[in-house]
């Protein structure tokens, strides 16, 4: 072992130094850790991975600079890269939880099971990092925030644009904060169009695959292999389509900017179409919703632009996207830069970097992670509210404080979904 390898207890127990910043995905760099109730040569913190399809592989393979991954859990065995043992390979996350070594899981499943897990791990004692968005539901949001309060354990929500990228969406929300474009007035935050697409025919699910454990707390309906996988984000039984899929990533840094208040009423009406095809995917592939927040800051929603977020203000505006960062007033900085803390301030005076490493140093410090539960709820929050008001064709009031909406009874009852039995959440 190098010398400079911290052992687990250290890892644990003290500050060391992390990783920079890497943009591109990580993929595994060595074998399982052994699964007995030894520890590995390495002694660094145990890893479960959950959920193994493309962007979960990602995560995992993040998650093995910082920790040693440990055990595997994918519902589809072709992800797993060998056959379900019992001991580092599963099907079942609840089996993977039940090791009492695992100190950290990972989840890259489809959304609909990112808050039963997550409850569930916290539940075991583990912490956790997880795909965004991280719910599917308004509902859902208030459990996990609840959970995380009472068991302590550390969430961080996979938004690598609160960390990586080069830094430029830290510098846009500096900026904004610190008044380079005057008086903020208005957000505009595009997340490129999503898909279309069906009838879809059904047929028997492959033997490789749990469709029964796939589906979840979703309805149970016949195998289509659309519904899996990469496009199951254009079905509204397990995602919110491109609202909450690049949604989670800009409008999260547009209200990081605007500083969401948690007392007022938050205001959304736009359009939108809903597909309506039989077996098909029922998400808007277009759409623009216009939400007012307290203090009279407009915050656009849009698929029809270039995808990124414009901040337009007062005194100026600017563009940022994981290309670049473009204006005036981000030219000016040249000869004006920002103050020399401002980003270390937002970055809750830690030092930006990797976003798994931000993750990790949480674990052993026990600090909130730069992207905790419980500002991403407030975001997905208005993402979910942005679709029911696609769904329900009106204008949403909501209560900041009380997270409710206002005079809207049906409206209110679509914060949660019935979930199938056998597979609640409850917190």
């Amino acid at each position: 072992m190098p010398a400079n390898t911290p052992t687990r207890r250290q890892f644990m127990s003290k500050t060391t130094a992390l990783a920079a910043s890497v943009t591109t995905p990580y993929f595994f760099s060595g074998e399982l850790a052994r699964a007995d109730d030894t520890k590995s040569k390495n002694d660094r913190p145990l890893v479960g991975a959950i959920g193994l399809g493309g962007r979960g592989r990602s995560i995992a393979g993040n998650a093995s600079r910082f920790g040693e991954i440990a055990a595997r859990c994918d519902v589809d065995k072709k992800h797993l890269g060998g056959e379900p043992n019992g001991k580092t390979h599963f099907t079942d996350y609840r089996k993977l939880l039940e090791r009492k070594d695992i100190d950290v899981v990972t989840i890259g499943t489809p959304d609909h099971w990112h808050t039963k897990i997550a409850i569930d791990a916290m539940q075991a004692g583990k912490d956790v990092y997880c795909e965004k968005p991280l719910t599917l539901t308004i509902d859902e949001g208030k459990l996990i925030c609840k959970v995380v309060k009472k068991t302590g354990r550390v969430l961080q929500v996979g938004t690598q644009q609160r960390s990586e990228f080069g830094g430029r969406f830290l510098q846009a929300v500096a900026m904004v904060r610190d008044g380079r474009i005057g008086r903020l007035k208005r957000v505009i935050a595009s997340t490129g169009g999503g898909q279309k697409g069906g009838p879809f025919p059904t047929s028997a699910a492959p033997a490789h695959l749990d469709w029964n454990m796939w589906l979840g707390q979703a309805p149970l309906v016949p195998y289509t292999p659309q519904r899996c996988h990469v496009n199951f984000r254009w079905w509204r039984e397990y995602a919110g389509g491109q609202m909450t899929d690049w949604g989670a990533h800009h409008v999260d840094i547009s209200l990081w900017a605007i500083g969401l208040p948690k007392k007022g009423l938050l205001t959304l009406e736009g359009q939108g179409e809903l597909p309506k095809i039989e077996n098909g995917y029922n998400m808007p592939a277009q759409f623009d919703v216009l939400c007012k927040v307290p203090g009279g800051v407009e915050l656009q929603l849009v698929t029809g632009r270039r995808q990124g977020v414009m901040f337009e203000g007062s005194k100026g505006r600017f563009f940022v996207n994981r290309g670049g960062i473009y204006g005036k007033p981000v030219d000016r900085l040249k000869d004006e830069p920002l103050p020399a803390d401002a980003i270390t301030k937002l970055y809750r005076g830690k030092r930006p970097g990797n976003h798994m490493g931000n993750f990790f140093e949480c674990v052993k410090t026990r600090d909130l992670p730069i992207s905790d539960a419980f500002s991403h709820h407030r975001t997905v929050t208005v993402l979910h509210l942005a679709n029911l008001c696609l769904l329900l064709r009106r204008k949403l009031t909501w209560d900041l404080a009380t997270e409710q909406i206002v005079g809207d009874d049906e409206a209110n009852a679509l914060q949660r979904r019935q979930q199938r039995k056998g597979f609640e959440i409850s917190a």
